[in-house]
């Protein structure tokens, strides 16, 4: 992973704690993922973990646990 993708997903994790609704966080991963795949590039684990977990996070969310 270039030093650059590292400093986004900093950036990005930055900005998604201070978000309380995992559904709008959710949504700004994937369209970052999207953004990967659209150049062409290969998706960074670090943001395929991060989709995951949220994932799961909204899935709890909705069965309100």
């Amino acid at each position: 992973m270039t030093e650059q993708m590292q400093a986004e997903i900093v950036e990005l994790n930055l900005r998604l704690e201070e978000i309380d609704d995992p559904r709008r966080s959710f949504a700004i991963v994937q369209e970052k993922i999207r953004g990967y795949r659209k150049r062409g590039q290969q998706v960074p684990e670090a943001l395929s973990l991060m989709e995951r977990r949220l994932a799961a996070e909204c899935r709890i969310e909705s069965q309100g646990r």
